[in-house]
């Protein structure tokens, strides 16, 4: 009689054990599943966003000077990679000169040195003309390009 209450008593313990284990995987296959719909849904609306087609360059034609801290300077010329979009006239460049120049201004010389510093700050310098351009939600501006870089 002693081995038949033993065996009653495992029988509940294996099951909820048992029960425990399809509630996890039930739960672990549910939340991947969603997961993995979530990223492919977000994935289409990725691949439907165009990408910009490169269109006329505009070289600002002056070299600025700013100063950089501890008293020194640096000279760089740079370009605008205009989008399709922005069709063949020419733009005013005077607001991507202003933004240059505040974003130059008084940095190091330590982070212009190197070509991660330089592409840093260059991608700052980008993404606020991007924004300054930006005209009835086309972009115009998709790229600038150095044509001349010194420091001292």
């Amino acid at each position: 009689m002693a081995d038949e209450k033993d065996t009653a008593a495992e029988a509940p313990k294996k099951s909820k054990k048992m029960l425990m284990i399809i509630v996890a995987l039930a739960v672990v296959l549910l939340g991947g599943g969603g997961a993995g719909a979530f990223f492919m849904m977000s994935g289409d609306k990725a691949e439907a966003v165009e990408e910009p087609v490169k269109g006329d360059v505009v070289a600002i034609e002056n070299t600025l000077t700013v100063n950089l801290a501890d008293g020194h300077y640096l000279k760089f010329g740079f370009a605008l990679q205009l989008t399709e979009a922005a069709g063949h006239e020419g733009v005013d460049t005077s607001q991507a000169l202003n933004l240059a120049i505040e974003n130059y201004t008084g940095r190091k010389v330590e982070e212009l040195s190197t070509e991660k510093g330089r592409d840093a700050i260059k991608a700052e310098l980008l993404e606020k003309i991007e924004k300054a351009y930006e005209e009835e939600e086309k972009q115009m501006v998709m790229d600038i390009y150095y044509t001349s870089f010194v420091t001292q």
